[in-house]
């Protein structure tokens, strides 16, 4: 798990990487702000589970970069503040048991568990996330 400094960690739901990175116009400027406060601490996440996210819709033709995938990845990963959270076996295995109803899908399952594991806020424009995080079972920070 990567180290911090002081202040707020968070964790980065695969459609916000690709927003923040792509200079998307959806992001509340609030949420932006405390997104650069983030990256400043060198506190934000992604799950590595983003990465085949990101893949799967080029691959589809729903994500379209400037330069190959890899590369846009590689350069995703490298910016000021963004570490990557591997998955560990204690996620996915957590991913299958959150507490209350969630859906089904395995990436959005483990980027929850990720955020959950490390007691971090997850920032998000997903309505299913964000009405699961009604619970209680989860921080967030809706984006838009």
């Amino acid at each position: 798990m990567p180290t911090h400094k002081a202040g707020e960690t968070l964790v980065l739901d695969t459609h916000i990487w690709v927003w923040l990175l792509e200079g998307a116009t959806q992001l509340k400027p609030v949420v932006r702000r405390r997104i650069e406060a983030a990256a400043r601490a060198d506190n934000l996440l992604v799950s590595a589970i983003s990465v085949l996210e990101v893949a799967m819709l080029e691959a589809k033709g729903r994500l379209i970069f400037e330069q190959d995938c890899n590369a846009w990845v590689k350069d995703a990963l490298s910016a000021p503040g963004i570490s990557l959270v591997p998955l560990a076996p204690e996620i996915a295995v957590s991913s299958t048991r959150l507490p209350g109803d969630f859906h089904g899908d395995p990436a959005d399952r483990m980027i929850v568990a990720t955020a959950r594991a490390h007691g971090h806020t997850l920032v998000t424009a997903d309505g299913g996330i964000l009405a699961y995080a009604t619970s209680g079972n989860l921080r967030v920070l809706a984006a838009d």
